[in-house]
């Protein structure tokens, strides 16, 4: 009942609407986070708003609530000398840090101030007067990643780098035989941990002159992280491959592996891939979370909602094709399997094709591809017409007899899902049209295409107000209006970038008659698009500016990731 008083005073007061009530009280369930908390995380709601509305709502109540401090997340207010006071495993047990300590009195700010285990607890260890503050379970890890560090890790790494760098070099034969060597497991373990504590999407181990580069890719951006020195490139590689199952001999050409992982509770797929360049090869481990596809769901990956129900719209056709579009790691997959998600119901056969499958999803017959055997897409495909699917998954289109039975498939009675990788909606019917497919066909077989990128959030704890420039004034068309618009300060929250996650934006386009008319004359994009827009399809820049409005992401992120040149 706390939830719904809490959401409802809220509604009320005009603080936040109802449908973002309910998608924060939907991720509440998958991460357990005080319903307040989640609507910060979600940059609903303002902290110090909440704090307000929680004292005003405990003193109607006349609750003990109106007692408790917020705890103001400033550096200066932390006494450093307290880190050591609290024993690092109570902080990470029960998400609480020291703040200061005032005679006998030690005040810790805590997500939960309500536990009375954990006070009973810090009572014992400490012999001092605990008084609580309020905070969020961010803000603990924040302190945890500062001061304590994933761990091991952090340690491991460094340990593990100066004890190898200072040993003489030898020969490359016995750098591959270390491979199988208690450190050389514990540094690439290391490496993995720590990426996996970033929430990185992908880890980038690049040889070169005189040092191997260690890069994550945090929410679409690359960072460096360390340093090896050259002589390790090879035994971490080599322990890779072996993890991986690949050929550890083979240096001269390209390997695709992969590494099952569970980490506490999560199950982790890592997908590897080497490329052989001029200073040795290079690695590249692609990190997917098993369990993330289960907390998504289509009304939660960045639609509009304008958008949203014109995508819904092409899931409730019985046949036709439904085109994803977009760079490589612009969430198109992900897309498709939440559309999956809403398709599969028991009387349905859903058969997919994919390289490689990324995720399992329950009730869906997923195939993977093996190219060095011949089992290609098409002949996939060939095979699966013969399975009675009501729908067809196919994970990309790269060439005309894939393109060719998928069309086909789409006008005899099954709904096909795809992507291809074009810059906009429009052209992925170009792009058809390119591959051979008669425009006809095209006309006639394809519902909709939908295009997306990936724009980082705004990080919810220094998410403030400011004054944009000129240039993204104009961009955004704001220079005749009054908007409030926000960026991220940077804090330790968000490794000081201030940015925090990414939200897809997304422009729709539908296949109305006037546009099928148009496909016949073969046109360009360019006139798809112009006739597109003219019929009321939101350009990427425009969905862009929408969550601009909205204060989920800032000017220079659309510009970054969607500008083309468009007036629109």
């Amino acid at each position: 009942m706390a939830r719904e008083v809490l959401g409802k005073r809220l509604i009320r007061n005009g603080l936040i609407t109802e449908e973002q009530l309910e998608y924060a009280l939907t991720e509440q369930l998958s991460d357990g986070a005080l319903l307040g908390q989640e609507l910060i995380k979600l940059g609903y709601l303002d902290d110090q708003v909440l704090t307000k509305v929680l004292r005003l709502m405990e003193d109607e109540r006349n609750s003990e609530l109106l007692e408790i401090e917020q705890f103001s997340s400033q550096p200066e207010e932390i006494d450093l000398g307290l880190v050591n006071l609290v024993p690092e495993s109570l902080v990470r047990k029960y998400k609480l840090f020291p703040v200061k300590k005032d005679g006998s009195k030690l005040y810790i700010a805590m997500a939960d101030v309500f536990n009375v285990m954990a006070l009973d607890d810090l009572r014992l260890r400490t012999g001092c007067d605990i008084r609580p503050l309020q905070t969020t379970e961010q803000e603990v890890d924040a302190f945890i990643n500062q001061h304590f560090g994933m761990p091991e890790v952090e340690q491991t790494i460094l340990e593990i780098v100066k004890d190898m760098g200072a040993e003489e070099e030898e020969e490359e034969v016995a750098e591959a035989e270390l491979a199988d060597e208690a450190p050389v497991i514990r540094l690439v373990n290391s490496i993995i941990l720590k990426a996996v504590g970033e929430d990185a999407s992908d880890i980038h181990i690049e040889p070169g002159v005189s040092s191997a580069q260690v890069r994550y890719r945090v929410d679409g951006l690359l960072h460096k992280s360390m340093s090896l020195p050259r002589r390790m490139a090879l035994p971490v590689l080599t322990r890779i491959k072996v993890m991986s199952n690949m050929d550890i001999a083979e240096r001269r050409a390209p390997q695709d592996g992969r590494i099952p992982l569970k980490i506490s509770d999560r199950n982790l797929d890592l997908r590897v891939s080497t490329l052989p360049t001029i200073y040795g090869e290079k690695v590249v481990i692609r990190i997917l979370d098993k369990e993330n596809i289960k907390k998504l769901s289509l009304d939660k990956i960045g639609f509009s909602s304008f958008n949203l129900d014109k995508f819904k719209n092409f899931l409730k056709a019985s046949y036709g094709m439904i085109l994803l579009s977009g760079p490589t790691g612009s969430g198109k997959t992900t897309t498709l399997y939440m559309a999956l998600k809403v398709l599969n119901t028991d009387d349905v056969n859903i058969v997919t094709v994919e390289d490689p499958v990324e995720y399992v999803l329950d009730g869906v017959n997923q195939a993977q591809v093996h190219a060095k055997i011949g089992v290609t897409f098409a002949s996939y495909l060939r095979s699966i017409l013969r399975q009675d699917p009501d729908i067809i998954m196919i994970g990309e289109i790269r060439d005309q007899e894939t393109a060719d039975i998928a069309v086909r498939s789409a006008t005899t009675g099954h709904l096909v899902l795809s992507t291809l990788h074009t810059n906009d909606a429009p052209g992925a019917i170009t792009r058809l049209i390119d591959m051979g497919i008669e425009p006809f066909m095209v006309a006639s077989s394809v519902i909709g295409a939908v295009s997306q990128r990936l724009v980082r959030r705004i990080c919810p704890n220094c998410r403030s107000r400011y004054e944009p420039g000129q240039a993204e004034l104009v961009f955004a068309g704001f220079q005749d209006q009054s908007v409030d618009l926000y960026e991220g300060k940077g804090c330790n929250k968000c490794n000081q970038t201030g940015y925090r996650g990414r939200v897809a934006i997304h422009e729709v386009l539908t296949l109305t008659s006037g546009i099928q008319k148009l496909i016949l004359g073969s046109p360009s994009n360019d006139e798809l698009r112009q006739v597109a827009l003219e019929e009321g399809m939101i350009s990427l820049k425009e969905d862009g500016i929408d969550k601009v409005r909205q204060g989920v992401t800032t000017i220079r992120e659309i510009m970054r990731v969607a500008f083309r040149g468009e007036s629109a």
